[in-house]
């Protein structure tokens, strides 16, 4: 009875072929493939073993590789193409690994303070390449890192001119830069009450020289705010020596008497502003702080020399690249628009999208511009602020070491960073690996 119920079960089609099966006979164990080689014999179609179901795919047990790790794996190399088509690959230096591996992390770093700054440099040119810097959040901390440890080496001049949407998107990021010289915000549109404004009194922008605020509908009490630190404790911008509140009319007579606490000021622009007694505002220029009225218009208000310079050069564009493809789906709007017009109705949309300079109407004659006198040795003043560009101009180009070497000299200012520079053998050894 039990040799029909197994040759019955290994006849059935609904089963698998469990293997070998062992029946206890007379206290004894028999082997059921090898007693039923007739019945196995009979069967019309044998299955063999099958460890794995039918349709079991390995694959589907297997984690598959994702884009990351078949980046590690490559990233591990350097694939070149010989003269012949060959694909030939050569391992990178153990240099180029750990550097890859650091700015992918660069967010978790705990402190870069006293780090030497030709690598700090290659750092933070690999984590730009990497677009870590456009992340939210671990963008901004990893920003800080570097902002804290060499400050102007980062970033010295940051032209944000018409980059209302920059500002408004990554102003956190733009208040981390430390150390600044020359710093343009006009046509931003920002208003007495914006947050940059009063983070333009902070003693991370004590080093500021050049400001720009043209056309930021700005107001005596904007100006107030501004100055204050400098009237009151004597910190804050009291080393300004250009300043450009062009094209902004709602600065009074009441509000340029502010400006009388920046004693270092040797350039000035209020044209375009709402000064009523312009005859009184030159003679209290001239007598508080030795401005004197320009009869010509000044190249230092051109907008030209302030320029976007340091190793986050590239990042205030990756910034702008990012916002503007985020923008991009706005442009379905064009059909509402174009039937607005067709109606008769202006659009509204357009008046904030043009960005003309407020004051290509002025003649030079009406501009407001000042000066201070010159030096008894100097030939003029349009001189003197040539001498004045171009010295600035040598500081840009200096080379990262050269500045880290000048800080390192001044022990006067005790609140930068030293820098550890590393000598030519040290280099060659870091290279080689």
């Amino acid at each position: 009875m039990e040799t029909k119920a197994m040759s019955y079960y290994l006849s059935s089609e609904s089963h698998l072929d469990p293997g070998p099966i062992y029946v206890r006979e007379n206290g004894q164990l028999h082997v059921v493939n090898l007693a039923l080689d007739g019945v196995r014999s009979s069967l019309q179609k044998p299955r063999p073993f099958r460890l794995f179901p039918k349709g079991f795919s390995v694959e589907l047990c297997m984690n598959r590789e994702d884009d990351t790790a078949q980046k590690e794996k490559t990233d591990h190399f350097i694939f070149t193409y010989t003269r012949e088509g060959n694909l030939r690959y050569s391992a990178k230096s153990l240099f180029s690994l750990v550097l890859g591996f650091i700015s992918d992390n660069v967010d978790h770093i705990d402190s870069l303070i006293g780090f030497p700054e030709q690598i700090a440099e290659k750092l933070f040119s690999a984590a730009e390449a990497r677009q870590k810097f456009t992340e939210p959040g671990a963008g901004l901390r990893a920003l800080q890192k570097f902002t804290e440890a060499y400050g102007s080496l980062v970033l010295c001049s940051l032209c944000l001119r018409n980059r209302y949407l920059v500002i408004s998107e990554k102003l956190e990021e733009i208040k981390s830069f430390r150390e600044l010289t020359c710093l343009d915000l006009s046509c931003c549109k920002l208003g007495d009450e914006h947050e940059l404004l009063e983070h333009l009194t902070n003693e991370a922008l004590s080093s500021v020289t050049q400001l720009h605020l043209k056309d930021n509908c700005l107001s005596d009490a904007g100006v107030r705010k501004m100055t204050a630190p400098v009237r009151v404790m004597k910190r804050g911008l009291e080393n300004l020596t250009l300043l450009d509140l062009s094209c902004n009319p709602e600065i009074t007579d009441a509000g340029i008497g502010y400006l009388f606490s920046f004693r270092k000021l040797n350039c000035l622009d209020i044209s375009g502003t709402g000064l009523k007694d312009i005859k009184t505002i030159k003679h209290k220029l001239q007598t508080h702080i030795g401005l004197v009225h320009s009869k010509v218009p000044l190249k230092e208000f051109d907008h030209s020399n302030c320029k976007t310079e340091g190793w986050a050069d590239q990042i205030v564009l990756q910034w702008e690249r990012v916002i503007a493809e985020a923008v991009k789906p706005r442009e379905t709007s064009k059909p509402r628009t174009a039937a607005q017009h067709f109606y008769g109705k202006q659009s509204r949309a357009e008046a904030p999208l043009k960005h003309p300079v407020a004051d290509t109407h002025l003649n030079s004659s009406e501009k407001l511009q000042f000066y201070k006198e010159k030096a008894p040795d100097c030939h003029g003043p349009v001189l003197k602020h040539e001498a004045i560009s171009s010295q600035e101009s040598k500081k840009s180009t200096k080379r990262p070491f050269e500045e880290s070497e000048t800080k390192q000299n001044n022990s006067s200012q005790p609140s930068k960073q030293k820098y550890v520079c590393l000598a030519v053998e040290d280099w060659d050894l870091l290279n080689s690996y």
